[in-house]
């Protein structure tokens, strides 16, 4: 504090123009005077060097612009009324502002001017601390980032979990940069040897990223990855490497905001780039030369810390495997007799089963060749039957009635020669995609008709079932001939359960089942609480002619239609059954992905005739069923050719200017199978019509159990309508 008395009674009393020269040649500090309302009386030369007003600008304004805009003169009058109250005012490190606008780091205190103990100004002595102040910044700033590197160092050599390990780096990399987000990229191989890239992140939540790809090898993360050195960019939008890769070309949309970019790669002591520490901030320039040597320094002691935890992990699994061959030797070593023993009756077991399918496999074979030429025979005394049924007088009911018991006979033992097609899987199916739900649901009126009143019928239906491809006609078949043998197995009345369920058939089960595919399944079971069988019954059940029923009462081949129709559309058919419990047979047909449309059935027309003189080109070798329909296509008005085989039918085309339907069947003599004829015809005539006949199906036209695509079938034996709805529809179809 300055007192005007003193000044006057000092013994050696200085002049203003000395005290002038005292006060300038402080150059380093400005000192300022004042009035009472803090209007500048004086500016000295470091006041000029220092805030860039020259004296003249500044006398007789306001000292407030010295400091920030928004608080200059608040800040002013408050350091006015301490210096008042207390003799001192200000005294606080802060910004203050030049002429330029540019802003510097100072501390100055503002002190009380008196004459005769009345306050007449104030002094204001201001010092410029900028230099200072940066030097004290760097000198913290090294401290935190050496307290950054050494917490991080004693972490790393400490921990032994690698992911741990590079989230320690992540955030430390964070904390040491000023990042506001960073991540560390690694490729990493697992125990079973495969290698594949893992992250970590810091400073945003793991969605930030998770929807994103991984970091490809561009030209922004290539020298990062290839080792090659730091990457720094104080705007990376702006960046010549940035935004040259489809699809993109740039960051992706919703990626966090990042101009500011430093990458430091990652390298082991091998010399191999073990990954990259990727850092970001939503602002330019951020990142300076200290940040690099701060993350070259952690990303050097990330190197040696990984390092060091994959050879200890690599060693405890050495010592681990080793630990666990010495353990296998000796398990081996106590178990090898049991071991010998298990496998032995294993491979008895497979050898059982694989008996038991060739047997099944043989049989179908004699079977399904056996119902080829039945269904020959069938077709010849079917159709004459049918004649004879259409051409006998209405006068002579005794024909009529012997024509009518032959022909029921004749249709019994067309199903007895399906079921035998069925067994051998010769059968051609039509698959749609089917709602197990809704067939199981809408045949159980029919079961619980069938089965009569003793036995209650209850319908299970899984929820979310998936849908399945199969011949539905032939799955309501299969499901009433499994209701009917659970029927003849409650003689006394119980009840009878249908279920329905998705199901997955795993390894484990396939290993013992040897012909079933693992996969998904839509399982349909039948239970009833009968007299049950034994194992030596259930492991004959699906043989054909097998039954346990009465002579007469059944002809054994209800479940063996089920077990070939079940294998011919994919699946697996399996009985539990239990002596005086009960059964349960349980059909698992494939899951059917993806969509498929289900074609629609035309509308059929009894018997309808020819139009136009249309000429049908039959061929067959059995003369009888050749015969039979040649004069069947004839009386409803065809013109009709014949042969015998391919060749002479080919032969035919060639000499006859029309023949609209070629009617062949699949299995003609003389090397040529019908396929191969249908073929060579249409290369001749393209716009010609086929349909085929067989009583056996063969590959030519049916694969998997199904008819190729396009494909017309009638299977023998045919009735005369039949043929006659047929033909018309495959006459009346427009070609694609």
């Amino acid at each position: 504090m300055i007192e005007a008395d003193d000044l006057a009674s000092a013994p050696d009393e200085i002049s203003a123009a000395q005290w002038r020269q005292i006060v300038n040649g402080a150059t380093d500090t400005a000192i300022i005077s004042t009035d009472e309302r803090g209007l500048v009386t004086s500016w000295n030369t470091g006041a000029s060097r220092i805030l860039g007003w020259s004296e003249p600008e500044m006398l007789g304004k306001s000292l407030d612009r010295i400091f920030a805009a928004d608080a200059g003169e608040a800040q002013l009058r408050k350091e006015m009324e301490d210096a008042t109250a207390h003799g001192r005012g200000g005294g606080e490190e802060g910004w203050r502002v030049r002429k330029d606008g540019s802003r510097f780091w100072a501390v100055g205190e503002l002190s009380p001017i008196r004459e005769g103990g009345k306050i007449v100004g104030f002094v204001k002595i201001l010092r410029d601390r900028t230099i200072q102040r940066e030097t004290e910044e760097m000198i913290r700033e090294e401290r935190h980032s050496l307290e950054v590197l050494n917490r991080a160092g004693s972490a790393l050599a400490l921990e032994t979990d690698l992911q741990h390990l590079v989230q320690i780096v992540t955030d430390a990399g964070v904390e040491l940069s000023g990042a506001e987000f960073g991540a560390f990229f690694y490729n990493l191989t697992n125990e079973a040897g495969e290698s594949y890239m893992l992250y970590t992140l810091s400073g945003a939540p793991l969605e930030a990223f998770s929807k994103f790809p991984m970091p490809r090898n561009t030209e922004v993360f290539a020298p990062t990855f290839n080792g090659e050195g730091i990457v720094r960019s104080d705007d990376i939008t702006k960046d010549s490497r940035y935004g040259k890769n489809p699809p993109r070309r740039g960051m992706p949309e919703g990626h966090l905001p990042v101009r500011s970019y430093l990458a430091v790669p990652v390298i082991s002591r091998t010399g191999d780039v073990i990954g990259g520490l990727f850092f970001g901030h939503g602002k330019p320039g951020v990142f300076s030369e200290r940040s690099e040597r701060g993350l070259s320094g952690l990303a050097a002691e990330a190197a040696v810390a990984i390092d060091n935890v994959r050879l200890s992990q690599a060693a405890h699994r050495e010592i681990a495997e080793r630990k666990r061959a010495q353990e296998a030797l000796v398990e081996l070593n106590a178990t090898l007799e049991k071991q010998v023993i298990e496998r032995t009756e294993q491979l008895k077991r497979n050898e059982e089963a694989l008996r038991q399918s060739q047997k099944m496999e043989a049989v179908g074979q004699l079977t399904g060749g056996v119902a080829h030429d039945f269904n020959n025979l069938l077709q010849v005394i079917m159709g004459n039957l049918d004649t004879l049924q259409r051409n006998v007088p209405s006068d002579s009911a005794h024909l009529q009635r012997a024509v009518r018991h032959a022909m029921n006979g004749a249709q019994r033992a067309a199903a007895l020669t399906q079921r035998l097609l069925a067994f051998s899987r010769r059968q051609p199916l039509d698959p749609k995609p089917i709602d197990v739900n809704v067939l199981v649901n809408g045949l159980s009126e029919m079961v619980h008709r069938t089965l009569g009143e003793t036995i209650a019928v209850e319908t299970v239906l899984g929820a979310g079932l998936w849908r399945v491809e199969a011949d539905p006609n032939e799955l309501e078949a299969g499901i009433l001939n499994l209701a009917v043998n659970a029927r003849d197995a409650m003689p006394n009345g119980g009840r009878l359960t249908l279920e329905t369920g998705n199901a997955h058939i795993d390894e484990a089960y396939v290993a013992a089942h040897r012909e079933v595919v693992a996969g998904q399944y839509v399982v349909i079971s039948v239970t009833d609480t009968g007299v049950g069988m034994d194992r030596q019954t259930v492991a004959q059940a699906f043989e054909p002619f097998f039954t346990t029923k009465a002579i007469g009462k059944g002809t054994g081949l209800g479940l063996s239609q089920v077990y070939g129709f079940v294998k011919q559309s994919g699946g697996h058919v399996k009985i539990y059954s239990e002596v005086g419990q009960g059964t349960t047979v349980k059909i698992y047909l494939p899951r059917l992905l993806g969509d498929s449309s289900d074609d629609t059935t035309p509308d059929e027309t009894l018997n309808p005739e020819a139009t136009q003189e249309e000429t049908i080109l039959v061929v067959e070798d059995d003369d009888d069923v050749r015969a039979y329909s040649v004069d069947s296509l004839r009386e409803l008005g065809y013109r009709v050719l014949e042969a015998h085989d391919g060749p002479a039918a080919l032969r035919i085309l060639d000499r006859q200017p029309r023949v609209d339907l070629l009617f062949t069947d699949v299995v003609l003599p003389g090397g040529m199978t019908g396929a191969q004829v249908a073929a060579q015809a249409r290369a001749i005539r393209p716009s010609l019509k086929v349909l085929f006949t067989t009583g056996y199906a063969r590959n030519s036209i049916i694969h998997h159990g199904r008819l190729d695509k396009g494909v017309q079938l009638i299977v023998k034996p045919f009735s005369f309508n039949e043929l006659a709805a047929k033909v018309r529809d495959v006459m009346d179809q427009v070609e694609n």
